[in-house]
């Protein structure tokens, strides 16, 4: 799935241990998080967006604008970048249908390059003139087309995780389906050309192949009543299949023909940087791939992240990128 499922679906401690996965000894991440300092609805092409803002814009250090996943995702995911707001302004936001955006509901909006104009908007409003761009997931999609555009004041590109092409995304999900026990592995097989709604035992499969490849980690208290207080109506599950499709191992959307790699060859390699986790549903080995057509690009893998690196393993994401940003800050 492109987006955080552990928001979404109910397999817990369940499908933690259906995947064979060691339960956490409890939920990790804070019991709150901060308020914005500032918020506001941008317009953007095909209506406005919600965007939240921690930290200092015209502070000394370039800001950082996180794109997230989906489509139809929302900012909530990724809560635990604010920590980058004690030295950077951190920006989040939901595109447009999503989150607390509005939801003018037109298919004719669902493009891949009408959504890396919003990211200029956001930009334009803001008054930035320097910025870090990361996208994570279908956000990282979003972030490839934005880089390959040569976009004027980008500090560095961070790609995590990302929809480079549906092709590889799809057979990352068949290897990863294969290291699943068989009985899983052969449920979801089974279940794949049922028509909804589907027995509940497909559901479990599909939540266990989630908590072994997209969240190992359960979220905690602050993370679950941020989603339900602050998220608006949450995911777009319209969205979502209009674009990618009902189901994670195939894509019927208008995603499905997606082919961004002709692209990895616009971008400036010195200031990106591929991310993933160890067990990430976009395999390590396949962003490596991506990373070496990238002359002057850097790898980095989360150990013991899934998918969700963010949520998975935050020390150790935020670490990472502290680092990233304030070398590509003085670059």
């Amino acid at each position: 799935m492109l987006i955080d499922r552990r928001l979404l679906i109910g397999g817990g401690l369940a499908s933690l241990a259906l995947a064979g996965l060691p339960r956490p000894a409890r939920a990790r991440g804070p019991a709150s998080y901060p308020a914005p300092d500032r918020e506001a609805m941008v317009p953007v092409p095909g209506g406005r967006v919600y965007v939240r803002v921690n930290g200092d814009l015209a502070g000394p250090r370039a800001p950082i604008v996180l794109i997230h996943g989906g489509p139809g995702g929302t900012h909530a995911a990724y809560l635990d970048a604010l920590a980058l707001a004690d030295e950077r302004a951190v920006i989040l936001y939901d595109q447009l249908d999503s989150g607390r955006s509005e939801r003018p509901m037109k298919p004719a909006n669902w493009r891949v390059g009408r959504f890396v104009d919003e990211v200029a908007a956001i930009r334009a409003a803001l008054g930035i003139t320097r910025w870090h761009v990361l996208g994570h997931s279908w956000g990282g999609t979003i972030a490839l087309e934005y880089g390959a555009r040569g976009a004027a004041g980008l500090s560095s590109l961070i790609l995590a995780s990302p929809l480079v092409s549906t092709a590889n995304w799809l057979a990352d999900a068949r290897v990863r389906l294969g290291e699943l026990p068989p009985a899983i592995a052969g449920e979801i097989a089974r279940c794949e050309p049922l028509p909804s709604p589907r027995p509940a035992t497909c559901e479990a499969a599909t939540n266990a192949f989630y908590a072994a490849f997209n969240g190992r980690e359960t979220d905690s208290d602050g993370m679950i009543a941020y989603y339900h207080d602050n998220a608006g109506p949450g995911f777009n599950a319209t969205l979502y299949r209009a674009m990618w499709g009902d189901s994670e191992f195939v894509a019927t959307g208008s995603l499905r023909g997606y082919d961004g790699e002709p692209l990895l060859a616009r971008l400036d390699g010195a200031r990106t940087l591929f991310v993933g986790g160890q067990y990430d549903e976009a395999r390590p080995q396949t962003l490596a791939a991506f990373a070496a057509r990238v002359a002057g690009a850097e790898l980095a893998t989360i150990p013991g992240a899934a998918h969700g690196i963010f949520t998975d393993r935050p020390e150790e994401t935020i670490a990472l990128l502290r680092g990233w940003l304030r070398r590509k800050d003085a670059a």
